[in-house]
């Protein structure tokens, strides 16, 4: 039977996974419709990607004989300044989920709860993943600065790692 303190911060990150993938679809939508079609499509994969972090978690809690709760979700935004915001936005929101990660690992450890400690040590190398690429995209934004042309390279290069993304797990 899965502790109460432990099914609570799980389900607590079933909503941080769930607003993620509900984040990243109002960005992608954005950028769409801003005609950054590689910038769209790497965002709808990152937004699936949470989608499928969040299932994980539910069948996980389920499977240890919680109850996985589906949440009611914030609504994102739906415009943006540009770009360089949404990564901004985005790098920032990768660091919120990793506390958030790191705190359910510390409640498991607390609880000594070893098997919901070695489940999440999943989350925690992917979170290392998560931030790394959102600093290096943030890297290249910052080198392109406000260059139209260094802009449609990006978004080029972005359409071009959404597939290998989708691959990744």
């Amino acid at each position: 039977m899965l502790n109460e303190k432990i099914e609570i911060s799980l389900n607590a990150q079933i909503k941080m996974e769930a607003q993620s993938s509900q984040f990243y679809l109002a960005m992608a939508s954005w950028a769409e419709t801003e005609g950054l079609t590689g910038t769209a499509k790497f965002l709808y994969t990152h937004s699936d990607e949470e989608r499928e972090h969040m299932l994980k978690l539910v069948k996980f809690v389920n499977e240890r004989g919680g109850r996985a709760h589906i949440p009611d979700l914030d609504a994102p935004p739906s415009t943006f300044d540009s770009v360089t915001e949404i990564f901004k936005m985005l790098l920032q929101h990768e660091v919120n989920v990793t506390a958030s990660i790191n705190e359910v690992v510390d409640i498991c450890l607390s609880e000594k709860d070893y098997t919901t400690h070695n489940f999440m040590q999943w989350y925690v190398a992917e979170q290392l993943e998560e931030e790394a690429l959102a600093r290096n995209i943030m890297d290249k934004l910052q080198m392109i600065g406000n260059e139209k042309s260094g802009l449609y390279l990006f978004d080029r290069d972005l359409e071009q790692m959404a597939p290998a993304e989708q691959n990744k797990e």
